[in-house]
């Protein structure tokens, strides 16, 4: 039974072109959503752990008027790995630098989850914008988060991925029930039709990653790194989108986070886990038009 898109009405009314880019070597597929206007604001929208492009349109879908351009990050999606690089932060970074510079200079930067690091590793970096916004932001070490002992298993989860012969480990790491179960883990919402939605996203995007390889190194680099290494020095207005149940980096570390970045502004969001994108998409637009002091999107 096919599963329909609670965004999808809205989202279809959003003009939405494919492109591409060569960046480091290598061909980056992304998505321009909306209609270039000389006074419309840019924003360059960075996935997370294990997605693609997709997983954002739920907010896009709420942000009309604005121009949104979602790459899916080297190895994940439509866009191959970069040759002969271990796709570690160090590339990731690069990789965004480059890309940001090339279709869309001076852009907003965003980033959910993983790509949060991304993006703020980028910005503190060098990557020039004149803000940046972080959903679900990675505010702590996963390991130290409310249950860490999930995390521990995902650590040895990927890394028998990566050990089994390599037949085996990719079966194992693209497993539908594996792929559920973390789906399940997540959601928070008790509406029935939108855990169906979400649970359709994963299953349609979250095994789209190249190889075993790259999906490890993606895991290592998640694990190893947390926003609080870039917030210091930091020195544009940034938006923190963070969601009151999130299992994996919890509020009162989200709030320690925000402290520490020069100029940062928390909104926090109720009920909702580490799927803001999916569960509360309106909730995060209305935050990001206030962060940017554009009107309220129609109500329909």
């Amino acid at each position: 039974m096919p599963v329909t898109s609670p965004y999808a009405a809205r989202l279809a009314e959003i003009p939405v072109e494919r492109r591409e880019v060569q960046v480091l070597g290598a061909t980056t597929a992304y998505w321009v959503y909306g209609e270039a206007a000389e006074d419309a604001p840019t924003i360059v929208a960075v996935h997370g752990f294990r997605g693609e492009h997709h997983g954002l349109e739920p907010i896009v879908a709420y942000l009309p008027g604005i121009r949104i351009i979602s790459p899916d990050l080297p190895g994940f999606g439509e866009t191959p790995p970069i040759p002969d690089r271990e796709h570690d932060l160090g590339l990731y970074t690069g990789w965004l630098c480059e890309f940001a510079r090339a279709v869309a200079p001076g852009a907003i930067i965003l980033g959910h989850s993983f790509g949060s690091i991304v993006s703020a590793a980028a910005v503190a970096g060098g990557l020039e914008t004149p803000r940046l916004i972080l959903i679900n932001p990675i505010g702590a070490p996963a390991l130290e988060g409310p249950k860490g002992v999930l995390t521990r298993i995902a650590v040895l989860y990927y890394a028998l991925g990566a050990r089994l012969p390599e037949r085996w480990g990719t079966a194992l790491l693209r497993h539908p029930l594996t792929v559920r179960a973390m789906s399940v883990a997540m959601a928070k919402t008790r509406d029935r039709a939108l855990r169906r939605f979400i649970h359709d996203q994963h299953d349609t995007y979250f095994s789209r990653f190249a190889d075993r390889e790259v999906l490890h190194d993606a895991f290592v680099t998640s694990a190893s790194h947390d926003v609080r290494a870039f917030a210091g020095v930091i020195d544009v207005p940034t938006l923190l989108i963070a969601a009151q149940r999130d299992d994996i980096t919890p509020i009162e570390a989200e709030r320690r986070l925000a402290m520490m970045f020069p100029q940062a502004e928390l909104v926090e969001i109720a009920e909702v886990g580490h799927l803001i994108h999916y569960e509360t998409p309106a909730e995060a637009a209305g935050a990001i038009r206030r962060f940017l002091r554009l009107p309220a999107a129609p109500v329909r």
